[in-house]
């Protein structure tokens, strides 16, 4: 990437050409120098949004291949829309401009699997602020249940878009942005073994 994409299409783009040297680990490990860290001090510029689950295994820039200044990151366990989540993807695209928004999950993730559990009334947990995490996921597993979906992949993949629809029907500017082709919002899962980010969906143009 040998200038910060402008547009949709090319911010995508240059996320699934990271992905894919991580995965075939061809790596190239960009704009991690000292020169570009003083640079970058002055001013921050990425050309993209990330808001993914905070799980440890889900390192941004490393599975994209990026470097500093490239992602603004956004994460908590099992990518739950809050007030601030919104407040800080409502500044990656008003302020700082950023092209595309990526929301992503992984398979196996714990605050869903925890709410699969709490849902069988299985839930071995003391955190208050745990339940109140799993109470924010629970409408989208009862939803897939009542579907005859149970796998917890299937229940994954129907939260990523729920978090997508989430965040357009709550952020008036975010809606507004991908209206006027500024802006796209991508759904995707991130697959542990493998190291791929698969896209589930697209809201805007990425082609």
């Amino acid at each position: 990437m040998s200038s910060r994409p402008q547009n949709p299409r090319d911010a995508w783009q240059a996320m699934v050409d990271g992905n894919k040297r991580f995965v075939s680990g061809h790596l190239a490990h960009p704009r991690q120098d000292i020169d570009h860290r003083e640079m970058l001090a002055e001013k921050q510029r990425p050309f993209a949004a990330l808001f993914g689950c905070a799980d440890s295994r889900l390192s941004a820039e490393i599975i994209f291949d990026v470097g500093l200044g490239d992602l603004f990151v956004v994460r908590n366990a099992g990518q739950v829309i809050a007030e601030t989540i919104l407040g800080s993807l409502e500044y990656a695209v008003e302020v700082l401009g950023v092209p595309v928004i990526l929301v992503l999950g992984h398979d196996e993730c714990g605050a869903i699997r925890a709410t699969i559990d709490s849902t069988q009334g299985n839930l071995n947990s003391q955190g208050e602020f745990i339940h109140n995490l799993v109470e924010r996921i629970r409408p989208t597993v009862e939803a897939a249940n009542k579907a005859g979906k149970h796998d917890i992949d299937d229940i994954t993949e129907l939260h990523i878009q729920d978090t997508i629809n989430e965040l357009l029907t709550r952020s008036t500017l975010i809606a507004a942005a991908v209206k006027a082709g500024k802006l796209a919002v991508v759904g995707a899962n991130y697959k542990l073994t493998l190291g791929e980010v698969r896209p589930i969906v697209t809201v805007g143009d990425i082609n």
